[in-house]
Order: C-alpha cells, then structure tokens, then sequence
C-alpha cells in the first residue's frame, strides 16, 4: 500500500519552477524566438510569468492560470492564461505596472520575456 501511495504522489508532483523555466527558454531558443529569464524566483515554486514583446511597444503577459482551470486528471500541469493583452496586445507599461503589483504581492515571482513580432508564447496550456 505505501508503494502505491508513493507513486500517486509523484505522478501529481508538479516540475520544479526552475527546471520548468529552463526548458521554456530551450524550447522558445529552438523555436526561433529570443526568450530571456528577467527575474529569478523561488526554484521550488515560484509563479512564472510570461511576457510576449510584440517589438513595438505592445504586449502580452501570460501567468498561471486560476485553480479553477485545473483538470482533476492532470492537476500537476502548468496552466496559463492572459493576464493582460488576450485578445490584442497592451501597451508594455500596462505590461510592467501589473508585473510590479505581482512582485509586491510575491516576490517569489519568475519572469520570461520573449521578443515575437509575431506574439508566439510556445505555452502549452493557455485557458482564456
């Protein structure tokens, strides 16, 4: 029995924050996109943010998702949603003025931003 309560444990154990963050930043690289880490949080479970630089002044930022969102047969997974700019890009200082309250609130926080002319976020999990 405690064999069997062990691996339920680890299959909802969720990715490291840092580990999960480098692989992000892999996976924009391969993908074309220039992606860097801003701010490092806390390695174990730090929230991560995402910002999409458009290059031209507008943005999208992209954190986790409400606990609401989650699905009972993937509760480990990262899930993201757009914070700000879902539906058309905002201006960046919209961007960094709601990325200041976050940090005030937990300042635990990572934030990825990358430079997309195209807004590409490579996330796989975005709920609206």
């Amino acid at each position: 029995m405690a064999a069997r309560a062990g691996r339920v444990l680890l299959e909802a154990m969720r990715l490291k924050s840092g580990i999960w963050v480098a692989a992000y930043l892999r996976r924009c690289q391969i993908e074309g996109a220039s992606a860097v880490l801003r701010r490092r949080g806390a390695e174990e479970a730090g929230a991560v943010f995402i910002i999409v630089n458009r290059l031209d002044g507008n943005a999208t930022l992209y954190g986790p998702a409400p606990q609401s969102a989650f699905d009972d047969a993937q509760p480990a997974e990262r899930i993201f949603t757009a914070l700000l700019g879902g539906s058309a890009p905002v201006p960046a200082a919209e961007v960094e003025a709601r990325l200041a309250r976050e940090m005030r609130f937990d300042p635990d926080i990572w934030i990825i931003e990358i430079e997309d002319r195209a807004g590409r976020h490579f996330l796989d999990h975005v709920v609206s």
